[in-house]
């Protein structure tokens, strides 16, 4: 049985120790730092039964007497943010999966960053993974996944149309749910609003299809509600943000090779996942409904787990670990 060290309990946290623990995961140990959730017992503030973990402020008092296998990080979206975290749990000498976004594939984005984490882990000889739906599966290792059966690809179109109604609270804040447009524009130029990781997805793709991009782009845009919008966590006007639009490209030269299309609002007639392969041969991939990113988020994170703990030292990434898959 696989020993769990849990590093941060917001709303996914949570989801993701609940998952666990029906899976028959063993969490040993559990780290958070708000005042409101430190020495509360782990399994209660799940909406549990007592689990007899108690959560502490740091991964020094969490592991007190207790030995866990692997260290699951449901905290930063930021890589610099997380570096202080990675730092500790290294010197515990813990493989590491962690839902941060922009660890999913951070060697173009923030190469030196990535090099010192990456040092980190291989002196202490731990292996290191960045995973989630999104980044980490849906709109880069999936899409590269499926160019196996193709003998030439010349463009890779990826669409992630999503509902945000049914996602968490803070999801729906990262994405603008409920700003007027002046608002939503002061919080993209402060960078707290938007969808993390789609530069990071990008090069992932470039990287597996060995295009060595020219250059890339992204733009971001408000989705705005044409309709009164209640089924969201707080109502939203017409005229006002229910969501959010993103899209990611790579060009070699002048030609586009990789197109990321990002959209979740909180209303959204028609959500689905579509992977478009241009080549020889050229086919389409669709998920009708798309796929819940909080469900499939949780998931996969524990996926990972037996992954990384058959991974090399250092900063790895999905597309060079053991394919992760469902197991008991």
């Amino acid at each position: 049985m696989t020993k769990i060290l849990h590093v941060g309990l917001g709303p996914l946290g949570q989801k993701t120790v609940k998952f666990a623990l029906e899976r028959g995961f063993k969490i040993v140990a559990a780290v958070d730092p708000a005042p409101d959730k430190v020495g509360k017992d782990l399994g209660e503030l799940c909406g549990l039964k007592k689990l007899g973990v108690k959560i502490r402020p740091t991964v020094a008092a969490a592991l007190k007497g207790k030995k866990a296998d692997v260290a699951v990080v449901t905290t930063v979206s930021g890589l610099r943010k997380l570096l202080p975290q990675v730092e500790e749990l290294a010197k515990k000498k813990l493989p590491i999966v962690s839902t941060c976004e922009e660890l999913s594939f951070p060697w173009r984005t923030q190469p030196a960053l990535a090099r010192k984490i990456d040092a980190i882990c291989k002196k202490r000889k731990i292996a290191l993974l960045g995973t989630g739906v999104n980044p980490g599966y849906l709109m880069d290792y999936l899409p590269t996944a499926l160019t196996a059966i193709a003998q030439r690809v010349d463009a890779i179109k990826v669409s992630r149309i999503q509902d945000a109604t049914v996602r968490r609270v803070p999801f729906q804040q990262k994405i603008g749910a409920g700003l007027t447009v002046e608002e939503f524009r002061q919080k993209e130029k402060e960078g707290t609003l938007r969808h993390v990781g789609l530069p990071e997805s990008v090069d992932l793709i470039a990287a597996r299809m060995g295009w060595k991009l020219t250059r890339k782009s992204e733009s971001l845009d408000p989705v705005l509600a044409d309709r009164e919008i209640t089924s969201g966590f707080k109502p939203i006007h017409p005229g006002m943000a229910c969501g959010v639009e993103q899209i990611g490209r790579g060009f070699v030269g002048d030609k586009e090779v990789i197109t990321l299309h990002f959209r979740a609002a909180v209303g959204e007639p028609k959500a689905y996942d579509t992977v478009e392969v241009v080549g020889e041969p050229s086919f389409r991939s669709t998920i009708e409904g798309g796929i819940n990113g909080d469900i499939a988020t949780c998931a996969i994170t524990l996926n990972a787990i037996a992954s990384i703990l058959e991974a090399k030292p250092g900063l790895r990434t999905m597309s060079d670990v053991m394919p992760v898959a469902y197991s008991k």
